[in-house]
């Protein structure tokens, strides 16, 4: 079943998803689960956030820096730890996110083009264009997508 990205709404919705995710780098799995939430916005692919109790301890450290998104509020950054390598403000969350999105406390979004590889149900993501946004692009999205060229006023 294929969703378009035109469907989804705005103001975004968080859903639940049981699509087992992994994410690896290097080889080392960074996080594995089957209880995510995908937040879905019109002309975006799903951002997956996943549960914080899905990424064994000492991979993610608190990174400097923070954004603001109009929706979900204050996000602050991880940096992620594999080994002897640091990739620099990999992951956000949202720890005190705005009326709505609660349920996004205690979850983890990454960039999926900043690691190895991201996978939803064995299928590898590919990242949304740009270097801005963190969607997660599989067969199961349609677009076109925000993020690309000529894209920035949608």
């Amino acid at each position: 079943m294929t969703e378009s990205v035109w469907d989804y709404p705005r103001p975004p919705r968080v859903d639940p998803s049981t699509e087992h995710v992994v994410v690896t780098h290097r080889g080392v799995v960074l996080a594995d689960t089957t209880s995510s939430l995908r937040v879905l916005e019109t002309s975006h692919p799903p951002t997956y956030y996943l549960p914080r109790a899905a990424f064994p301890d000492g991979v993610l450290r608190p990174a400097e820096g923070a954004s603001w998104c109009e929706w979900k509020g204050r996000a602050a950054y991880f940096d992620v730890v594999v080994g002897g390598d640091v990739l620099p403000a990999v992951a956000w969350t949202y720890p005190t996110p705005s009326r709505g999105f609660e349920q996004l406390v205690d979850h983890v979004a990454l960039y999926p083009g900043r690691v190895e590889r991201c996978t939803v149900d064995g299928e590898v993501v590919e990242p949304q264009p740009g270097n801005f946004y963190g969607g997660w692009i599989t067969s199961r999205v349609t677009g076109p997508f925000k993020g690309g060229p000529g894209s920035s006023g949608w």
